[in-house]
């Protein structure tokens, strides 16, 4: 992961360098406060600004989702930068998907400046009996959260392997889970 960071971060500081001789501002959307991924994007504009002197600040901002921080092109500058998956993007491009009938040219401009590596898909379950299968959730609730990318997937994977009519889907957001 430190090096991940570390190549992200001289990246960014090359594109602040050509960019401007005095400090450039940008914006970053980065999922919801409180979560992972949050503190991430703000260890991210800690280190941009370290490794830039000062001259590169990095406003990060709680997201909604990935369909919002494609939808936010349309009123934000250059100096905005987000979280998506590129089908998304790509979805928006086409004005398919999430994006039918709210096509915008700002669209066609978006550039991906580095991809996140994939993520793996785990289902936790709480125990040490050991491993454990699917059927292990018939008549159980499952937190997934909502509206995020695991969300969506958890979803799609409890509905390939025929569970959805066997589990309830709890209500609520992952962020509200208590921490040990």
């Amino acid at each position: 992961m430190r090096h991940w960071t570390q190549a992200v971060l001289a990246g960014a500081v090359v594109l602040a360098a050509g960019a401007a001789q005095a400090e450039t501002r940008l914006t970053y959307k980065s999922a919801k406060t409180g979560t992972s991924y949050y503190q991430m994007g703000v260890e991210l504009a800690e280190g941009m600004k370290a490794a830039s002197g000062g001259e590169l600040v990095m406003t990060v901002e709680e997201s909604q989702g990935s369909v919002q921080n494609v939808m936010e092109v349309r009123a934000r500058g250059a100096d905005y930068v987000f979280t998506a998956p590129p089908s998304l993007v790509e979805d928006a491009q086409a004005g398919s998907g999430a994006f039918e009938g709210r096509n915008a040219p700002q669209f066609d401009e978006i550039r991906s400046l580095f991809p996140i590596p994939s993520l793996t898909m785990h289902f936790v379950v709480a125990g040490g009996e050991g491993p454990t299968t699917l059927e292990a959730f018939e008549g159980k609730s499952i937190l997934l959260g909502k509206g995020s990318f695991g969300a969506t997937e958890g979803e799609k994977y409890l509905e390939l392997f025929g569970m959805m009519e066997d589990v309830t889907i709890a209500d609520a957001e992952l962020s509200n889970g208590g921490t040990p």
